[in-house]
Formats: C-alpha cells, structure tokens, sequence
C-alpha cells in the first residue's frame, strides 16, 4: 500500500528544501526525496565553500527569462531581507563580499544544517537517496513509483535544479516530467559559464594568462543589449572571470562581444594630456590604467613602440590605440559547457506557470520551483534568493489538507 502525503517535493536542494520546510511548518504532511547520496552538494560548494546564500540588492532586473516578469512576484513577497532573518535567527555570521553578495563567515554547511534543521521542525520525511522511477496523476492526485516504494500525494512540488553540474548529480528529471504533463520547455543552456575562444586566434593572448582587470562587456543588439562592469581574467585558453560568466547568460552562438578594457575611462583624453606633460615611455604611461603586461602587449599589437616616449607619439595613434582598448570585439566559439557552468538557463515555461504560488496551468496540484524554471540569476547570489523566493512561494500558496480546514 502506498505511503500518503499532502505534498512531496522532489529534490533536496536549496529550493526544495525551503519549501518543504515552510510547507511542514503550516501544517501538511511532507515527503522530500532525492536521487542523490548526499545532500545539497550544489549548496556544499557553492561560493568557493562558503555559500553566497543571497544578493540583499536582488530585484526583477537581475535576473533572466523568456518571460521576465514572472519573478516579480515572488522576489516582492519573499525578498532577501526575509531569508537573511532566517540566517540570522540560527546565529549563523555572514558579512558583505562586493555589491550586495552575503556570505557564511563560516562554511556552506551552516546553510545545509539551518535547512534541515527547519525540515525537522516542519516533521519533513525525507528520503535519501530515493530515485523516483516514475510519476502518474490519477483520481486520488500524484502517485510515484520510487526506491523505496510507492507514494501517493495529493500535490506535488518539482525541485530538481537544471543541467549544471551533473558531476554532482544534476540531470533532466525535471524537464521530462514538465513535458509529461503538457509543459513547454524554453531551450536549457549553460550560463555563468567560462567561454571559449579560437586556439589560433587566442594564441598572441595566451600570455596574459592571470592578468585581471575591471572592463565594461556587453553583448547584443537593441533591446536585448546586455552590459557588465565586473572583472576579467585571461586564461591560457581565453577569458573568464566575473565579468564573462555575468555576459554568458546573454551572450548566443554566433554574436561578438564588445570589452572597454578601460571600463569606461577616457583613454583618448588621457593620452593626448599625458602627451604634453609626461617623459613617461608610452608603455609605462599605458600601465597607470592597465596591468604592465597587457599595456606592453596591447601596444604591440597596435604595431606601436612601447618604449618611444609618449611626448613623441602622433595624436592619431594615441586615438587608435584608445579605440581599440575601448572597442575590443572578439566572438566565443563556444562555452565549457554544463560541466562547468554554475546554472542553467532556460527550464519550464513560465508563461504556463502561477507567479503567485509557482502552479502549473495544465496540471493542477502540480508546482515547479528553483532552477529548474525558466528564471536565471546574475553572478552574486542571485540565484539562490530565486530558490527561496520562488520556493516561499509555493509554500505559502500550497492546499492544506481538508483535515485542517
């Protein structure tokens, strides 16, 4: 005979867990299941061990979609502020890294135990690993054939995150079961994701390997022009760095993308002035604004001397080389695909979805939260407040059972 729930919720990550911790504190009976061994590994390692649980800046506009005002509601009833009381009621420190971006003082498993310490207050039965073989919706609601046995719900929460990272378990689970029940899915992709560039035409760059500076990068055209200022990092192969995992959620097969390696400093002007007051080299005048390196090699590559006093240097050429430090175009080839990149764009439609609880409009009962949704966060801890905010949601918009009514 199969065990009965008012809701299960597949997937113990960071969505999961927060709903079906706050849907067990209202009352409902709870099953949480995951397929993988441990718990929340995407949480464990995440912000280099130290979780960047939240953005407290975090707003409509930093996120992607296909249906961009589908966050709004969620992110407006369940802001940062209400998940950083949380942290702070387990006496868990934390302090502000770079723009709003919060982070354990200590490490990720502070996140986890808090979580789990809520499940156990919400009488959460969680089941771990427990693959789920296969879900049907008959007359008395959800009934899943898993691991450890049958399951009947009467609603049915989907938490299983996107493609990123399958190394730590992620996979499709939640798309096929979306497409199941009618749901459309908008195209997955990598996204904060390094790129990847020609090897032959990367090859005179390639020693800059480690140089990091501020830039302004953008990519796309009109309304779907998208620009950052955050850091870049050469590497042997190509870029990295803040900076390009930010416009790698923008950025699509086939477009350049246009770097300001002054980030919006007016080199022309401070050339032409440097010009007629400086005994500097133009090298050297170059590395007051970028690193030593990338100043020496920029300048060869604009087939310029380095070493001729810039008091010397033709104003033309000061402006050709301003420009093209301001106007650096090069296309991607590619990306390094889910196994590196921190989440996935794309996931299920929203445009069939509730804002307000998360509930699907061609399955009712049936709720999809988290990464698996077609909502994709900026770099700094964005994506973890969509977790919760979508996941409070759906909690809070969840039937109680007519026991309790």
């Amino acid at each position: 005979m199969a065990d009965a729930f008012d809701v299960a919720v597949i997937g113990a990550g960071a969505a999961g867990l927060y709903c079906a911790a706050r849907a067990g504190q209202k009352g409902l009976r709870v099953l949480l299941l995951d397929h993988a061994t441990r718990v929340a590994e995407k949480i464990r390692i995440s912000g280099g061990g130290r979780c960047n649980f939240t953005n407290r800046d975090a707003a409509p506009a930093h996120y992607f979609s296909a249906n961009p005002d589908f966050c709004r509601s969620a992110l407006a009833r369940h802001p940062a502020a209400d998940f950083i009381a949380l942290v702070q009621a387990h006496g868990i420190g934390y302090h502000e890294k770079h723009r709003g971006q919060l982070f354990c003082d200590d490490t990720s498993q502070r996140i986890i135990d808090m979580l789990l310490a809520e499940c156990r207050a919400g009488r959460v039965e969680h089941r771990q690993p427990c693959a789920v073989r296969e879900v049907r919706h008959g007359s008395a609601g959800f009934e899943l054939d898993t691991a450890r046995g049958p399951v009947r719900t009467a609603q049915l929460v989907v938490a299983t995150g996107g493609l990123s990272l399958p190394q730590v378990g992620a996979s499709d689970f939640g798309h096929r079961l979306a497409r199941q029940f009618g749901h459309r899915i908008v195209e997955p992709r990598p996204a904060l994701v390094p790129l990847t560039f020609d090897a032959q035409a990367w090859a005179p760059f390639a020693a800059l390997a480690g140089v990091s500076l501020e830039v302004a990068i953008e990519t796309g055209q009109g309304r779907a022009r998208t620009r950052f200022v955050e850091d870049l990092l050469f590497t042997h192969r190509g870029l990295s760095g803040p900076a390009v995992l930010q416009i790698s959620t923008a950025w699509r097969p086939g477009q350049p993308l246009n770097i300001d390696l002054g980030a919006a400093r007016d080199l022309a002007g401070e050339l032409r002035h440097a010009k007629s007051v400086s005994r500097r080299q133009l090298g050297s005048e170059l590395a007051q604004w970028l690193p030593q390196r990338l100043a020496s090699t920029w300048v060869q590559q604009q087939g310029l001397d380095g070493q001729r006093p810039v008091a010397e240097m033709r104003d033309r050429d000061l402006d050709r080389l301003a420009a093209s430090l301001a106007r650096w175009s090069l296309a991607p080839t590619g990306t390094e695909g889910f196994r590196k990149a921190e989440v996935t764009a794309g996931g299920v439609d929203t445009r069939e979805l509730d804002s307000r609880h998360m509930g699907s409009r061609r399955q009712p009962g049936l709720h999809f939260i988290g990464e698996v949704v077609d909502v994709t966060g900026w770099l700094g801890g964005y994506n973890f407040q969509w977790a919760w905010s979508s996941a409070a949601a759906c909690a809070d918009g969840l039937a109680k059972p007519l026991h309790s009514q």
